[in-house]
Formats: structure tokens, C-alpha cells, sequence
């Protein structure tokens, strides 16, 4: 077990890296939008090549970033049902989710795209918009997040199994986020201060 944690603290890392740099294509789609709209309105002209670089870079974005989301926990989730089951039944259903779902979800993703990917590149194929891109550099990123995305999959399977060992904490609590007892005792705690505070003689505030 401590090999795979090991194996996850890397995925998470790698992830997290990816994650935090994969914003600045946001800045990038977004700067080149501006300067798109501003040549067409200035100079009265334009290109496919900007529009679809903003494309690009979007998917670019969204895909890197799909990992990190899954690390951070913020993907969509129904809470309503889970929340009320006990925390190793969540676990489960979570391994579950990531081992007969993700997964072959992931490596289906890699299968059928991968062919395409390299017929693209081998043939060079261009856009069929007027002064569009070369397609394989957006392909590219397919591949490379439903990977990115597979490997989380597997991190935090190998944290929830930890878990229910006793090897590992839980993995359902970001590190900055308190627990629903913490939260309590943080409420109660603010709520005794005040009411010593409402209870003080005037002079002694």
C-alpha cells in the first residue's frame, strides 16, 4: 500500500501542476478574442485562425484540467442519496464509480480516438474553414486528459482503499475544508464568545 500512495501522491501532484498552469490558456483564449474583436472593428478584417485558436486553446484547457477537477473535487455530483449512507458505503460506491465506470469510460476514450489522432497527423489534415488550422494539435489533447483524467481516477481509488484499511486519511476532506464536527464546534464556539461578550458590564468592554 505505501508503493501506491507513493504512486498517488505523484498523480496528484502531477495533476495539481497541470491544473494551476492550464488557466493561463484561459488568459491566452481570452486575449486573443479581445484582439480579434478589435482588429475586425478597427481594420474591418478578420481570420478563422483567431476563432479557431480560441477553440484550441479552450479544449486544450478543459481536457488538462479534467484530472485536477477530479482532484479537487469539484466535477458534479448528486449528493442527495450519498450523503446519508455511511462513510465506507460512500467509499464503495466510489471505488465502484472509479474502477467499473471511469476507467473503461477512459481507456474506450483512448481506443477510438488514438487511431484518428494519428491519421490526422500523418495526412496533415487542415480545417475546412478559410485560413483555419492544422487539426492534429487539438486532437492531441484528447488523449492526453482522458490519460490525465484515467490517472486520477486511479489516485483516488488507491486513496479510498487506503481509507478503508486504515492506511490513509479520508479522502472525501480537502485539506483546507473542516469537518461537519469542526464546523459545529466553530458555530457553538463564535456563539459562546458572543453571548459572554452580550453578558459583559459595560465598563469592562
Amino acid at each position: 500500500m505505501s508503493a501506491l500512495l507513493k504512486l498517488s501522491r505523484a498523480i496528484d501532484w502531477l495533476n495539481a501542476l497541470i491544473g494551476k498552469w492550464s488557466i493561463w490558456l484561459i488568459l491566452g483564449s481570452t486575449l486573443i478574442s479581445a484582439l480579434n474583436a478589435i482588429v475586425r472593428k478597427v481594420f474591418n478584417t478578420s481570420s478563422n485562425a483567431y476563432l479557431e485558436v480560441q477553440w484550441y486553446l479552450f479544449a486544450w484547457s478543459f481536457l488538462l484540467a479534467a484530472g485536477f477537477t477530479l482532484l479537487q473535487r469539484e466535477h458534479v455530483r448528486i449528493d442527495v442519496v450519498n450523503s446519508r449512507l455511511s462513510k465506507r458505503t460512500q467509499m464503495w460506491i466510489d471505488i465502484l464509480g472509479f474502477a467499473l465506470f471511469l476507467t473503461p469510460m477512459c481507456l474506450a476514450a483512448l481506443y477510438f480516438v488514438w487511431p484518428v489522432l494519428v491519421e490526422k497527423y500523418v495526412s496533415g489534415e487542415m480545417s475546412g474553414n478559410p485560413g483555419g488550422l492544422i487539426r492534429w494539435p487539438v486532437w492531441i489533447a484528447l488523449p492526453i486528459g482522458f490519460g490525465l483524467l484515467m490517472l486520477q481516477g486511479w489516485s483516488e481509488l488507491i486513496k479510498r482503499v487506503a481509507f478503508l484499511t486504515g492506511d490513509g486519511p479520508d479522502p472525501t476532506i480537502k485539506a483546507d475544508e473542516k469537518s461537519a464536527e469542526e464546523e459545529l464546534a466553530e458555530v457553538l464556539r463564535k456563539r459562546a464568545e458572543e453571548e459572554e461578550a452580550a453578558a459583559a458590564p459595560a465598563g469592562a468592554r
